[in-house]
């Protein structure tokens, strides 16, 4: 299977050791659930060994006791998206996210600041050959050793020249990629994972529109660092709610009858359209109906593609 090269480390001393012997660029993660934050893409050593302190520091809580230190990877970020049954895999969609806080993908990562699917480098060709190179023989794999995966897997793909390399697998749908992948398989999504469920994927396929779907995050200004709550968000109310248009809710609460921030993300602004640049038309058009001083957003979303 072609994967980044990896090593893991329980304490700063040998995880530093080892970026002295390899160098930068380097990426540095925390092995544990750090909300899509404990990710540092480290452009020089001193980056390397600074985020290597952070998280044994404890900045992570948990998820920094152990740090894995991984292969930096040239190319295009992909996310694939496969129903599992234990035996059958189901290709559901494709996308692409921007972790970075920043427009033009700069600054530290983040949950992901927004999405948008079909991902154009995953051709149907480099799609099959990550299915046969990576996916399907993790599954036989995992048959193999009496642990037959069923559900959702998301295989985190970096495509250079054609060739698909698994930079890491999620048994769950990405966020904010599940928004745009909702939007493009509607009511059939629950049909497919009810055939996941009881083993029936060899029976069913998926019914694409010939379409594109974009969501863009608004977040709490500060997030991913120290971010306030409590600011009222106005104006969602009056934003359509329809096949094409949906805003999802990930971090508010309702108080006095008001929408308030409760979160870093706080919302997912989601559009499909013929074209992706007709579903970011209108994403941005709901984005700037809602009234929050307090929140920001990328303004470049997509930008790859248009």
């Amino acid at each position: 299977m072609p994967t980044a090269a990896w090593a893991r480390f329980s304490d700063a001393a040998s995880a530093r050791a080892h970026l002295r012997e390899t160098g930068a660029p380097i990426v540095v993660k925390a092995d544990g659930l750090a909300a899509g934050k404990g990710v540092v893409v480290a452009e020089t050593l001193a980056e390397a060994e600074a985020a290597v302190d952070e998280m044994f520091s404890g900045a992570f809580g948990a998820a920094g006791a152990q740090v894995v230190i991984e292969e930096f990877m040239e190319g295009e970020e992909a996310s694939f998206f496969v129903l599992c049954d234990g035996e059958t895999a189901l290709p559901i969609g494709t996308a692409q996210d921007h972790k970075r806080v920043g427009e033009g993908d700069t600054g530290p990562n983040t949950g992901g600041m927004g999405a948008y699917s079909p991902a154009p480098v995953m051709t149907p060709e480099i799609a099959e050959r990550a299915l046969d190179r990576i996916v399907r023989p993790t599954l036989r794999e995992m048959a193999r050793r009496g642990t037959p995966y069923q559900g959702m897997l998301y295989a985190g793909l970096m495509i250079e020249d054609g060739a698909p390399r698994l930079v890491e697998y999620n048994v769950r749908f990405g966020d904010p990629e599940a928004q745009v992948l909702m939007m493009r398989l509607g009511a059939q999504a629950l049909d497919l994972m009810h055939a996941a469920a009881e083993g029936r994927l060899g029976e069913v396929r998926v019914n694409w529109a010939d379409d594109h779907a974009m969501t863009v995050v608004m977040a709490a200004r500060g997030y991913p660092g120290t971010y306030g709550k409590g600011s009222v968000i106005g104006g969602l109310e009056t934003l359509p709610e329809d096949g094409f248009h949906m805003v999802f809710h990930a971090g508010t609460a309702r108080e006095g009858g008001k929408f308030i921030a409760a979160g870093g993300r706080v919302l997912s602004v989601t559009a499909r359209g013929a074209s992706l640049r007709e579903a970011a038309g209108r994403v941005y058009g709901m984005i700037d109906r809602i009234d929050w001083p307090e929140g920001f957003c990328r303004r470049d979303i997509g930008w790859r593609a248009l």
